[in-house]
């Protein structure tokens, strides 16, 4: 990329060098996704943040789906359909394969007055009509993933069956492979459209009562206003909990032995095969995989990130965990009834503060954001989780069909071609099997695929700037706000690299206490099983499929996240004392390290020891 003069605090986009040995990643995006020359003097001149919550590390060429398909869903609903009064849609761009991200506002007052009438209308219908509608999604969410799961791809036979022949709705293969493949992608399309219907007003309400408070109670921290809504029972909590009442079953059982850290689920498994307790242990875990092991590794975007069906490590690990505990007399459930005290005083508390008729706004925003809040979580249990890792199964049968005609060596190999990619060389690959012709893919595939996964491994060595373009006055979008934790003292703690003191830093008080330990730093799904009793989590990011080591760690800390992130609401929770979106603590921290967490001002202290950087 050209060279330029940085454009306010942040370098420019268009300064930003390509690491040495990674000349050529373009070729891995699509042409919209780039700081072009044709726009420079716009996104010269914009704020951009790396989207390290939902993509860390470089995007393979596949995986792009799960950029494009989402920001078209979300930008639908939210500027197209509910017309949020400030805010439109979210471009993005791809810097040496890592995602930045830049908000479209609103700004023409009359535009705001416009959409707001829209908004107002069409929210109020879901907001008075949500459990009817949420159970109608539902329905329709579960339909998808069935319909995903059952899509058969077809094998390319030596000759086709009789049936061709003798039943009139009968297709060739080549059209029903065609048709899978089409029918795979417009899932994923049609998923992520679902996805986005009902998140946006989740986070709409509880930005609204958020605003209330802040408006009528101006010294409320964000914690507390996060707090109100915290200990609902959430679907997506259930998993975790099963995996609970399976610790307690291998110990009344007498099996408990077998779980032993750094065990393989594998080796364990071998064992309690060999005695009848063990084997009635295991026929209770097959009951439990359907649907609750329907969790992925990690949010579902990378291709990656498999189901627990697919890993079981994280649950087995957890299972671990959650037995050590027991035999240590502690307390392994969620806190359920100690939160639903916690947040019943506050909310009476701060209620009482207030005159009427502020008092009757406050109950009603208060209900319609506890409504709501169920969805905010449970929806990355259908679609990030159960629906995308089937998904990206079904992908790889599109893989496994390609590497048995020689156009690829592998089926995991299908990621690194994009989609249009992939639907070119099913092109070709049925052409040849059609026509008996003389094949040119398994030539030219393989040495693409082997040079993008080069490249992949030398950008995963580069560390993105936090941000780029230049630096606003005030970051006023809730969503980036309570969602990826970009605040404005945030963006000026990134635009003086890091500043102050290097044994501290800053984040969002994301749930209270405090607590010190060693830090453990996960920087990659597959460390999470490292992951030992007593340790601090120190990450990017955590999700709710994460929630399972969660009993062997004394607090977390994050990267990026807001107040309403998802690691920040899994540690209120858990119980967890967490500090979300330091900006810099994977970076600045390593594993081994003494810290201390304190969840309710926001600071981390690093105390003393660590040799190695957890990377």
């Amino acid at each position: 990329m050209a060279t330029s003069t940085p454009v306010g605090a942040f370098p420019s986009p268009y300064s930003i060098e390509t690491p040495p040995g990674c000349e050529g990643w373009e070729e891995m995006y699509p042409y919209h996704a780039f700081f072009a020359e044709a726009r420079r003097a716009k996104d010269e001149n914009r704020f951009w943040f790396w989207n390290s919550m939902h993509f860390p590390v470089p995007m393979p060429a596949f995986d792009v789906a799960c950029i494009d398909s989402p920001y078209q869903a979300v930008g639908a609903w939210q500027n197209r359909v509910f017309a949020v009064p400030p805010a439109m849609g979210i471009d993005y761009r791809v810097i040496n394969g890592y995602i930045y991200i830049s908000g479209n506002p609103v700004t023409d007052p009359a535009k705001v007055a416009e959409r707001a009438e829209f908004f107002q209308r069409r929210a109020g219908y879901y907001y008075a009509n949500w459990d009817e509608l949420y159970a109608k999604w539902r329905i329709k969410i579960e339909a998808l993933i069935d319909e995903v799961t059952n899509l058969r791809v077809p094998e390319l036979p030596e000759y086709e069956p009789e049936e061709v022949i003798f039943d009139d709705a009968r297709n060739t293969s080549f059209i029903d492979v065609l048709d899978a493949y089409q029918r795979t992608l417009r899932l994923g399309d049609l998923m992520w459209q679902q996805h986005f219907e009902f998140l946006l007003l989740g986070y709409g309400a509880y930005a609204t009562f958020a605003d209330y408070c802040k408006s009528n109670l101006p010294d409320i921290p964000d914690q507390h206003i996060a707090q109100m809504v915290a200990g609902i029972d959430v679907l997506l909590f259930r998993p975790d909990a099963e995996l609970r009442r399976l610790a307690r079953l291998a110990i009344e059982s007498g099996v408990d032995a077998a779980f032993v850290e750094g065990r393989s689920p594998a080796e364990i498994d071998a064992e309690l095969s060999q005695s009848e307790d063990g084997r009635r242990w295991l026929a209770e875990l097959e009951k439990v995989k359907d649907p609750w092991f329907n969790m992925a590794t990690g949010d579902g975007l990378y291709h990656y990130y498999r189901s627990w069906l697919d890993d079981p490590s994280i649950p087995y690990a957890s299972l671990i965990g959650h037995i050590a505990a027991l035999h240590a007399g502690e307390q392994i459930d969620r806190p359920t009834a100690e939160l639903q005290r916690d947040r019943d005083r506050l909310a009476e508390e701060y209620r009482s503060l207030l005159e009427e008729p502020a008092r009757g706004g406050f109950d009603e925003l208060l209900a319609l954001s506890r409504t709501v809040f169920p969805y905010v979580e449970e929806h990355k249990f259908f679609c990030d989780y159960w629906f995308l890792t089937r998904w990206w199964n079904k992908l790889r049968e599109f893989g496994a069909l390609l590497a048995k005609h020689g156009y690829i060596e592998d089926a995991e190999d299908v990621f690194q071609l994009g989609r249009h990619e992939v639907a070119s060389a099913l092109d070709e690959l049925l052409l040849m099997w059609a026509t008996g012709g003389e094949a040119l893919g398994p030539h030219h595939w393989p040495p693409i695929v082997e040079r993008r996964k080069a490249l992949l491994a030398k950008l995963a060595d580069w560390t993105p700037p936090p941000a780029l373009g230049v630096t606003p006055e005030a970051v006023t979008d809730p969503m980036t706000i309570m969602l990826w934790g970009v605040t404005t003292q945030r963006v000026q703690e990134w635009a003086r690299a890091g500043g102050g003191d290097a044994n501290e830093l800053i984040g969002a008080a994301a749930s209270p206490g405090t607590a010190e330990g060693p830090a453990r730093v996960v920087k990659t799904v597959d460390q999470i099983a490292d992951v030992r009793e007593g340790e601090i989590l120190v990450c990017t990011i955590t999700s709710p499929a994460w929630a399972p080591i969660f009993s062997k760690i004394r607090a977390a800390v994050t990267d990026i996240g807001g107040v309403m992130s998802h690691a920040a609401i899994v540690c209120r929770e858990y119980g967890l004392p967490a500090v979300v979106g330091t900006g810099r603590a994977t970076s600045q921290i390593r594993t081994g390290q003494m810290i201390r967490v304190d969840g309710s001002t926001g600071v981390v202290t690093i105390l003393a020891g660590g040799e190695d950087n957890g990377a």
